[in-house]
């Protein structure tokens, strides 16, 4: 199995592409005045749906030409940050989404969509349905491991990973398991394995450019962990080298920048990008940094975005939310809330770290489960040395 075969379907990683990027609702101030900048027509992805589109259209009933489709609006979700294309995904599957027992592409599908509104209990029975009729389905096994691992179950994350070995590249396995081992007491030698399996496999014809950016994306992050920014860096510019960014990376290497105090980087980068809340959220962050006249504007933008996802009673955003409000509003006592029922959902490393920073900001106590789990889990992390001095902790 190809590795785009079998990346095709993963997962939306959460927390970062399910922020909606609609606002409040706008009334413009002349009939002039540019709301939002379309898709070109001849954009290769447009041209993409329009073409599938037309063809399910002739086949309403071709299970495997929806899926196809899905999966293409599921990719565009992706790479651009725009939960709307979850909605078309979804539409798409209306016919067969609410069927007892669906063909097992559409329930793998579906997976995909549920995990990323972080309806992670139903996201796994899918799964699990899938896995039960089909146990050599590998996209279901590595959706199914980091569905797990989001949810700090690293023991059955890893059982997951280990059914890929027979049934996908031995990058994608090894990806799987070191990943998971970073997290869970195995840093340096995770970071270790997986930089040298990297540089094994990039040569691999299986191994196209969305999968390298995934891999060399979480080894910045595990060098980023480790305290090594030099090597962290390095990674982040193989990464972002290799194609187009998408939003995770460009999330994942905005935060790094913030880590790292170069904020004009950040500004740079993002300018251009903030169309996506996630995106938003970091270059205002990096305006804060350098006290620009510019980010009341932002802020405001942000305002309008989180206020609007209250009003649809959309809990997806919590994480990035309870960072707008700490960081960027200076409320801690609410950032600390949203950061406590995020936690309840989803246990990332960037769950864990706003968690302990609004709690430190506001009541240190409200930190002692998160702390718990820290040591319980043996979470490698400098990135939160400073936080845990704060409350004083020497984790």
């Amino acid at each position: 199995m190809s590795l785009s075969r079998l990346f095709s379907l993963l997962l939306i990683l959460p927390g970062l592409l399910t922020l909606d990027a609609q606002a409040t609702p706008f009334i413009p101030g002349s009939g002039k005045q540019v709301l939002e900048q379309l898709p070109a027509r001849t954009d290769p992805a447009q041209r993409e749906f329009a073409q599938l589109r037309k063809r399910l259209a002739e086949k309403p009933g071709d299970v495997l030409l929806a899926a196809q489709l899905t999966q293409a609006y599921i990719n565009a979700a992706r790479n651009d940050g725009d939960p709307r294309y979850l909605g078309y995904a979804q539409a798409v599957l209306k016919p067969w989404w609410s069927l007892p027992n669906p063909p097992v592409t559409v329930l793998v599908l579906r997976a995909t969509i549920l995990q990323s509104t972080h309806q992670f209990p139903q996201a796994l029975a899918d799964l699990n349905s899938v896995l039960k009729q089909d146990r050599n389905n590998a996209q279901a096994w590595l959706t199914r491991a980091t569905v797990l691992q989001v949810q700090g179950q690293f023991a059955q994350a890893k059982a997951s990973c280990m059914h890929l070995y027979p049934l996908a590249p031995e990058l994608v396995t090894l990806t799987c398991l070191h990943n998971i081992g970073s997290l869970n007491g195995d840093a340096a030698n995770s970071y270790l394995a997986l930089g040298t399996a990297y540089k094994k496999y990039q040569q691999d014809a299986d191994n196209d450019a969305g999968s390298k950016i995934w891999v060399s994306t979480l080894l910045a992050e595990m060098a980023a962990r480790l305290g090594d920014a030099r090597a962290a860096d390095s990674w982040y510019q193989t990464a972002l080298a290799l194609a187009t960014p998408d939003s995770y990376l460009l999330a994942s290497y905005a935060d790094f920048l913030l880590d790292q105090q170069r904020p004009s980087e950040i500004i740079k980068l993002l300018k251009d990008k903030t169309r996506v809340d996630a995106l938003l959220l970091r270059y205002a962050l990096a305006l804060q940094a350098q006290k620009s006249p510019l980010l009341a504007g932002q802020i405001s933008l942000l305002d309008q975005r989180f206020d609007a996802a209250v009003l649809r009673g959309d809990t997806v955003h919590q994480r990035e939310q309870a960072r707008y409000e700490l960081h960027l509003k200076k409320h801690p006592a609410v950032a600390l809330k949203l950061a406590q029922s995020n936690w309840d959902i989803q246990k990332e490393t960037a769950d864990l770290r706003i968690l302990l920073e609004a709690a430190a900001a506001h009541k240190p106590q409200a930190a002692a489960p998160a702390l718990a789990w820290l040591k319980k889990n043996k979470l490698q992390d400098l990135t939160l040395k400073s936080v845990l001095a704060k409350l004083g902790d020497n984790s």
